[in-house]
């Protein structure tokens, strides 16, 4: 027998698999009107969602969340303002489904087609992002698809009164508001109830922390899109301009550090660590990064001074596989390019690598294309900081997510990656004999 959290979880699907029907064969044009009307809406119930990420906040502070669980959980102004940009953004993307993948005639005369369509209802698990729901919601409604956003408790708040913003909008553009759904209880068994929805939600997205990727690829019935952690490195190469490492270092490492493209990781090649590593943890350190480090790091740091030492710590093995999301970096040497690609490929969560190398040189620029050939990442940089592996900055618009894995999509996610296709087959009375 269910309980009633399951037949409330399990009513709000059916309501969005209802919806679903409607936004699938909405068109473009209607859609794209939903877009702008929740845009509007976010920016026209900003004081709402404030107050409501403003109790977050208090309660995540008294929790003792940490300082880059916080970051991602606050909402400004801005960050709002941002949120409906990115929609904006997203109408003006061309329209994913419709689209004639192939057309060709088969036996008899048959005429066969292969168009895009929408995979129905596409339910989001999600951490401390309340930016992620409006995001969500906008990928899904522009490729045809209803959501149901399962937020996670510490932005309860948030994400109900963005929820409450963006059902208000899709209804003045003439569709279900059912179209966004929202699981809105802390409690969760709700999770764990919307991934017994086989049959009723078409995917799964979980977006957040190693424990809860696993937890649901390990007990979900609904197919997942895996997206990942980001154990990102990178890799300065003995070719490397100092400045110019150090500055793609602090930017992917300090721009924002409780994001999943954040650099964890530093490595530096053996044969310039003591020139380049000194000035490194001394810049890492005046930004306020405590560094993990090997013993050459460790020998570095005693060059570098007491304000470096009195950030350092010894490495573990556990440092080499964590994402810290915290102005935290372990660091290590290694010989060549071959160390640092093995080193990446054991370690890496196949996410956003770099090396930064002289790409005017011949020993510099044949680094760079065996890094880039060799690492197993969804986005490998050179002379780049991994800050740019976002769905915005590919051109996609507004992304669900980066995933990690490799069947059906990789990469920063949008709008094609929640389709699939159907065959259309146009005859005229042929029977198979």
């Amino acid at each position: 027998m269910m309980t009633s959290i399951e037949e409330s979880v399990r009513d709000i699907a059916l309501r969005a698999q209802a919806a679903s029907h409607a936004v699938g064969r909405a068109s473009e044009k209607v859609r794209n009107q939903a877009l702008f009307a929740m845009s509007a809406s976010l920016r026209g119930n900003m004081a709402d969602i404030l107050a409501g990420n403003k109790v977050d906040m208090e309660a995540g502070k008294a929790a003792g969340m940490s300082s880059g669980l916080l970051d991602r959980l606050s909402l400004d102004e801005g960050r709002v303002n941002a949120m409906a940009d990115a929609l904006e953004s997203l109408a003006g993307l061309p329209d994913p489904l419709g689209r004639v993948l192939e057309r060709r005639e088969i036996e008899g005369g048959i005429e066969l087609t292969r168009v895009s369509v929408p995979l129905g209802v596409v339910a989001m698990v999600y951490e401390a992002r309340p930016n992620v729901t409006a995001d969500a919601a906008g990928i899904c409604l522009k490729s045809g698809n209803a959501c149901v956003l399962r937020g996670g408790s510490q932005a309860l708040h948030s994400n109900a009164a963005i929820v409450s913003a963006l059902r208000e909008a899709v209804v003045s553009a003439g569709l279900p508001a059912d179209c966004v759904s929202f699981v809105d209880t802390a409690d969760r068994a709700a999770t764990d109830a919307l991934m017994r929805l086989h049959g009723i939600v078409d995917v799964l997205i979980p977006r957040g922390g190693a424990g809860l990727i696993r937890h649901c690829i390990e007990c979900s019935k609904v197919p997942v899109i895996e997206t990942g952690t980001g154990n990102c490195h990178t890799y300065v190469h003995e070719t490397a301009d100092f400045n110019r490492a150090i500055t793609i270092l602090l930017n992917a490492k300090t721009q924002r550090v409780g994001v999943c493209n954040a650099c964890e990781s530093l490595l530096v090649d053996e044969s310039i660590a003591a020139d380049f590593l000194p000035k490194a943890l001394r810049a890492l350190v005046e930004a306020g990064v405590t560094i993990h480090g090997d013993a050459a790091a460790r020998h570095a740091a005693d060059l570098a001074g007491d304000a470096v030492l009195s950030r350092f710590v010894d490495a573990t093995d556990d440092d080499w596989g964590r994402e810290y999301l915290a102005l935290e970096i372990s660091v290590k040497t290694v010989s060549g390019v071959e160390g640092a690609i093995a080193h990446i490929n054991r370690y890496g969560t196949r996410h956003s690598e770099c090396i930064v190398a002289g790409d005017t040189t011949q020993a510099g620029a044949d680094a760079i294309e065996e890094f880039l050939a060799g690492v197993d990442a969804a986005a490998v940089y050179a002379n780049a900081s991994t800050r740019f592996t976002d769905g915005g900055c590919f051109g996609l618009g507004a992304e669900i997510g980066i995933s990690t894995q490799k069947l059906h999509v990789r990469g920063p996610f949008a709008l094609e990656a929640l389709t699939t296709y159907k065959y259309q087959l146009r005859g005229s009375g042929q029977v198979r004999g």
